[in-house]
């Protein structure tokens, strides 16, 4: 492979990566924005918490792997409590109410972390055998971005399965589409609301541990997060799995190619891509209109 293809390879694949940790963050937004029409902002804090989640017990236990099992699971447990408390009763006052109390509930997030953990610049150590480079056609990728990869992929797969093939997903989407009927067939539908919630702010957990290794831990995590990840559910379609899938496959390869090429437009890129769907697809990609 010569320097020209091996460099488009490699930055094809830090985009891929890249779009994949979005994903995580995005797919948990679809659930808890696009299916629930929940409108929170503090997906992002839940997502930056979890990192500096991961790099304590990363430094009690000294294991990669309990750090990226307990971080999403403790967020996880915080959403679903932040959920049943909090915005379960800021929901009858509509998107406002749900609109200023999560951008409370960001704003402790970060004050807390500032207090906690200071202000600079944490790093998470991942395990040996997941650092290094590994030979992909002569092109030498680093391990890690690759476990990236195949982690989002299999998440992926195992949420689509539980959403389409199973009664818990038929459940999750019909309370959806009609809560008062779900309701009325004897389903607990805060209960199914209040676990989807808590299994959206876990995936952004997962993402937030397994992104930290990379950009390390840092108050501004959730402002560099955050805002891709609303414009992925917008532009992939409310609710669709697998439009948040393709809009962050494409935004990480934009981010990527773009810093290489046209490094001075790579930050508006994504906006520019934003605006020429919504222009020929308001309801976003695969999005519905509602009539």
């Amino acid at each position: 492979m010569d320097a020209t293809m091996a460099m488009y390879v490699a930055q094809g694949l830090h985009g891929l990566a890249y779009g994949m940790l979005l994903f995580l963050v995005a797919s948990g937004l679809t659930l808890i924005f696009g299916m629930m029409g929940i409108l929170t902002l503090a997906h992002a804090a839940f997502f930056m918490l979890a990192a500096y989640f991961g790099f304590q017990v990363l430094q009690i236990t000294q294991n990669f792997w309990m750090a990226l099992i307990v971080a999403p699971v403790a967020v996880g447990i915080l959403g679903v409590l932040c959920e049943r408390f909090l915005i379960r009763k800021a929901h009858v006052m509509g998107h406002i109410g749900e609109l200023i109390l999560t951008v409370g509930v960001a704003l402790v997030i970060m004050d807390a972390v500032k207090a906690i953990w200071g202000t600079e610049s944490l790093y998470l150590k991942v395990p040996e055998y997941l650092q290094g480079l590994v030979s992909i056609g002569g092109l030498e990728y680093p391990i890690y971005r690759l476990f990236i990869i195949g982690m989002a992929l299999l998440l992926l797969i195992i949420l689509a399965l539980i959403l389409y093939k199973t009664r818990l997903g038929l459940i999750v989407r019909a309370a959806v589409s009609d809560a008062d009927m779900v309701n009325a067939l004897g389903v607990n539908v805060p209960l199914v609301f209040m676990l989807v919630f808590g299994v959206g702010t876990w995936m952004a957990g997962v993402a937030g541990v397994a992104i930290a290794p990379i950009l390390t831990v840092f108050p501004g995590l959730a402002d560099q997060m955050g805002m891709d990840a609303y414009i992925i559910v917008v532009v992939g379609g409310f609710g669709s799995l697998s439009g948040a899938f393709l809009v962050s496959i494409i935004f990480g390869l934009l981010s990527s190619y773009g810093v290489q090429f046209i490094s001075q437009l790579a930050p508006v890129l994504m906006f520019i891509f934003m605006a020429i769907v919504l222009i020929i697809k308001p309801a976003g990609i695969f999005g519905e209109r509602e009539d």
